[in-house]
């Protein structure tokens, strides 16, 4: 196969990058540090129904995107993501599901000096295994330890490199002697791209429960400023109605006034015992003279709910 010469490969990754541009309107922002080449190419086929994964040099991205913002502008947005060891994965399919088969494509690595460590390390209490003569080790990294059965134990949990420092050659050291691999490594996705706009790749965990919530949270926080400056809103509105009917049945309670609404206190008013008669049956456990009572109890406390609310809801 003829490798072809620089200039023509990269004006074919020009071409190539604003084909897959202008082909998906979604893609991630990946950084691929300590990802090696056979991982990435497990990744690749991992991916290869979904999506596409597509690496270059910073300055040809950058080049390439500024040379198209005449005909895509919102792709502007991009530059200032395009920084360190990164690549994009290109989809049409639900971000979601792309999102997972990303991180799922991890393995497991050993610590290395010098490497920042993209999780704490702690170590257990255990037997090493190893003999007397790596004492002084464990002694230079302060672990208490002692001798048991000719082989170095250690004593208590010890938490030996935090999340973000630098591991250092005695940390490596005693990690790859415990046969310990602390460490996963795989594409870290940074940014979201969809449509013109770039967000946080925590923004998908957000679920249609949660934007409901939130939804409801605001519309009882307007109805209660509404109601308490005598503002009405939409949301004020049904709880204001809600609030007149029990006014006007109080009146009519006092009052040779009647209508529908109020009809039905009326009654409970006149005879609070028909309610608990009607109540009586749908008691539990079919012993009447003890059911009786608790149905009593029950509808009475059904009936001042019904006084309160009179059949209305938040919305009809």
């Amino acid at each position: 196969m003829v490798r072809e010469d620089k200039p023509t490969w990269k004006a074919n990754y020009f071409v190539k990058l604003l084909q897959l541009l202008d082909e998906y309107p979604k893609c991630f922002i990946v950084g691929v540090d300590n990802v090696g080449s056979k991982q990435m190419q497990q990744i690749r086929h991992s991916l290869r129904a979904d999506a596409t994964l597509l690496m270059g040099k910073n300055t040809m991205i950058r080049k390439a995107i500024r040379g198209n913002l005449d005909k895509n502008p919102a792709l502007e947005k991009l530059l200032p993501h395009i920084k360190s060891n990164i690549g994009f994965v290109f989809t049409d399919k639900d971000l979601s599901e792309v999102r997972e088969k990303i991180l799922a494509n991890k393995v497991q690595a050993p610590a290395r000096a010098g490497a920042l460590a993209p999780c704490d390390v702690k170590i257990p209490p255990q037997n090493t295994g190893l003999g007397p003569e790596k004492t002084s080790f464990f002694q230079a990294l302060s672990i208490p330890t002692k001798i048991s059965k000719g082989t170095i134990e250690i004593l208590n949990e010890i938490h030996l490199i935090k999340k973000d420092d630098r591991v250092g050659a005695s940390e490596a050291t005693l990690l790859n002697m415990l046969n310990i691999s602390p460490f996963t490594y795989g594409l870290v996705i940074r940014q979201v791209y969809d449509s013109g706009t770039v967000f946080d790749p925590e923004i998908l965990d957000i679920t249609p429960e949660d934007l409901r919530a939130r939804f409801l949270e605001g519309v009882r926080n307007v109805a209660a400023v509404s109601l308490s400056i005598g503002y009405p809103t939409l949301a004020s509105v049904p709880h204001s109605i809600v609030n007149g009917l029990k006014n006007l049945i109080a009146v009519a309670l006092e009052t040779d006034i009647d209508f529908e609404a109020a009809s039905r206190a009326k009654e409970y008013m006149k005879d609070p015992s028909k309610f608990a008669v009607a109540a009586a049956p749908a008691a539990s456990g079919g012993d009447g003279g003890s059911a009786a009572p608790a149905a009593k109890e029950e509808k009475k406390e059904e009936s001042e709910e019904e006084d309160d609310d009179m059949g209305f809801g938040l919305f009809d």
